[in-house]
């Protein structure tokens, strides 16, 4: 049955020249595009749809965004073949991290490590563009995968058979239509999905009222491969630790910002001088004097949760389905996870002749998902509740619960196994 409101289209041609794909994927992001490979790897053959240029999926500019893997999501990018691909000074370690409630060195920091969990570090640190160029040379090289950029979706829909798609190539504006038919469509295009809104999925939304403002940082002092979450009573601030300016070996750093919309205006119109002052006074100089890398990006903050991560002959994946507050570095690891969680399903059912766009296929992986993405997305917006009330009891329990989880270990494993992705574990006393 067809899930938009409009009256359907008189059908048009197939497109030609190519074989009918298993699989139908809109949006060309690091999840759609690992997806794809990871189905062509088992055999399949995946049709990926994006409305930006094949130049800018090939050599994607940098977006200040950077991304903290755990244990798990780098052996799914080994599996696949992109973490290879990935360049020395693109790849940091992330081996400590340290929470802290109110200005940094006011109270005692929650210290977590790796301790005990059968790594020496927490998890990678590498950048937004990075992933994307990665997925993006791995997927155009699999014989299962096609690649149609510049295309702007127009209609998608669901019917007992098959699932289709029509677009527009966006280079003619507009003129002439294609249309395409798979067991199975995926949409993979944002937490902000217009194919997840076509397919009749509605989702909930939480506008944090912030923005967030991502910059690179060069700096005097070595960070040590850790990263902080400082928790202020007006703004945060994250550092995270980068690798090396590999020319001059200058220790660098990610500043993660996030504040209300009107300051942060006014924080994106200083001078990066006066910017770089700014995050160095508010880090109380820990890493003595820091300069700007780069431009600074403002990103709006809102979290998204669909209310079925699969239907019909479709399902979501990455941020279409959980779109994350950064605070918890869960996003893209998320997004991974689905892709596993979506190729053992799919993947399996084709090996075995099944139909893959049956509910028996893809109910488990909605299922399997919301297990692993509800308890996540849940916990993450309590800490921000919690973080960025000003309000006198709210820093009393903050405070309270830092203390606590320092004299606690199993909750101190408890955060760490969330941060690793691996299985809760005693600490151990830091190396």
């Amino acid at each position: 049955m067809a899930t938009t409101d409009t009256p359907t289209p008189s059908p048009q041609p197939l497109a030609t020249g190519h074989a009918r794909p298993d699989v139908l994927i809109v949006g060309a992001g690091p999840a759609g595009l690992s997806l794809a490979a990871s189905l062509a790897q088992a055999g399949m053959q995946a049709t990926v749809l994006e409305l930006q240029p094949a130049s800018v999926l090939a050599a994607p500019p940098p977006d200040g965004r950077e991304i903290a893997l755990t244990h798990p999501s780098v052996a799914t990018l080994q599996r696949l073949g992109s973490w290879q691909r990935l360049a020395a000074h693109e790849v940091g370690l992330l081996r400590e991290a340290q929470v802290h409630d109110g200005p940094v060195g006011r109270h005692g920091a929650m210290q977590l490590h790796a301790g005990g969990s059968g790594v020496d570090h927490l998890g990678w640190i590498v950048p937004n563009h990075a992933l994307r160029r990665t997925a993006y040379e791995v997927a155009a090289q699999q014989p299962g995968v096609r690649i149609v950029t510049e295309a702007r979706v127009t209609r998608v829909a669901v019917t007992p058979a098959h699932a289709e798609l029509e677009y527009t190539d966006a280079r003619q504006g507009g003129q002439g239509t294609e249309r395409l038919q798979a067991p199975l469509l995926v949409a993979a295009d944002s937490r902000f999905s217009a194919t997840r809104r076509q397919l009749g999925i509605g989702a909930a939304m939480h506008d944090f009222g912030r923005t967030v403002i991502v910059c690179r940082l060069r700096h005097e002092l070595p960070h040590h491969e850790a990263g902080h979450e400082c928790f202020g009573y007006e703004q945060t601030l994250a550092i995270l630790p980068l690798p090396d300016d590999p020319i001059d070996g200058t220790p660098m750093c990610s500043a993660v910002v996030t504040t209300g919309a009107a300051q942060a205006q006014q924080l994106m119109a200083l001078p990066p001088e006066e910017y770089a002052a700014r995050v160095q006074a508010q880090f109380q100089t820990r890493l003595g004097a820091m300069r700007l890398v780069g431009e600074r990006h403002a990103y709006p903050l809102v979290a998204v949760y669909a209310h079925r991560f699969a239907g019909p002959r479709c399902a979501l994946l990455g941020d279409a389905a959980v779109g994350m507050h950064p605070v918890t570095a869960h996003g893209y690891n998320l997004g991974l996870a689905g892709v596993e969680g979506l190729t053992r399903a799919v993947a399996g059912a084709w090996a075995r002749g099944a139909d893959i766009g049956a509910a028996s296929v893809l109910a488990p992986y909605a299922r399997e998902h919301h297990r692993h993405a509800w308890p996540l997305y849940q916990g993450t917006n309590a800490i921000v509740r919690l973080y960025t009330d000003d309000r006198p009891l709210p820093r009393l329990l903050r405070q309270a619960v830092l203390a606590g989880s320092n004299r606690l270990p199993p909750l101190k494993g408890l955060i760490v196994s969330q941060l690793t992705g691996r299985r809760p574990a005693w600490p151990t006393a830091a190396p």
